[in-house]
């Protein structure tokens, strides 16, 4: 613990003012994504840039490809949210997936997590032996189809984010990321209550829409 003390403290010192502001928007893009606020993806694309070029800056590919990912599908889920009716109305709702939808994000899932995986097992026999193939490719897979899902208002990529948070925790851990670490456990605790405020909010949704008081 003195130890894992001791690299949380020098880590906070050697933080960079960017890698600290991409902290702060990170957790604060995830506020406002259980909120259902917009401002979630402009706060969440500072997020993500800052850590493409921190990614790179450290060689960090796999990361960098992630956060990348994230931007790309932060300006998608932009454009979804703000869609509106002739109404005006919002168009794009909190909803609980089908069983088929269901199938589709778990072979979204397996699909990223094949080809992710066997591109970082090749990445650490070339040049990157910092990396831990099986729980990398998970939560870069889960994190994908976590942020996909929340670009459809789905209320189960709560479950996926909570998966890639789980897995992050320890892992940068492990690689001697430490206040990364703490900052994907706030990120956990935050995805947690996401997950219960967007059940109730798709319940909310169903109820409306049973009384035609919802465009669906």
């Amino acid at each position: 613990m003195q130890e894992a003390l001791h690299k949380f403290i020098s880590q906070v010192q050697q933080t960079s003012l960017f890698e600290y502001i991409a902290v702060v928007t990170g957790i604060a893009s995830v506020f406002f994504s259980k909120k259902e606020n917009i401002l979630v993806y402009p706060v969440g694309l500072i997020n993500t840039i800052i850590y493409v070029f921190i990614s790179i800056e450290g060689s960090l590919f796999g990361e960098a490809s992630v956060n990348f990912y994230y931007t790309i599908m932060s300006i998608y889920g932009w454009i979804l949210w703000t869609k509106r009716d002739q109404k005006h109305d919002i168009i794009l709702h909190i909803t609980n997936s089908s069983f088929k939808e269901w199938m589709q994000q778990v072979l979204f899932f397996v699909c990223f997590y094949v080809a992710i995986f066997f591109a970082l097992a090749w990445a650490k026999n070339a040049f990157y032996a910092n990396t831990i193939p099986i729980l990398d490719a998970f939560a870069s897979a889960t994190a994908f189809t976590g942020m996909w899902l929340m670009a459809k208002k789905k209320v189960e990529s709560w479950y996926w984010w909570i998966a890639t948070n789980i897995t992050s925790i320890p892992l940068y851990f492990i690689k001697g990321y430490v206040l990364t670490s703490v900052y994907y456990l706030v990120l956990l605790i935050l995805a947690v209550s996401g997950l219960i405020e967007w059940k109730q909010r798709a319940s909310a949704v169903h109820q409306s829409s049973k009384y035609g008081l919802v465009n669906q």
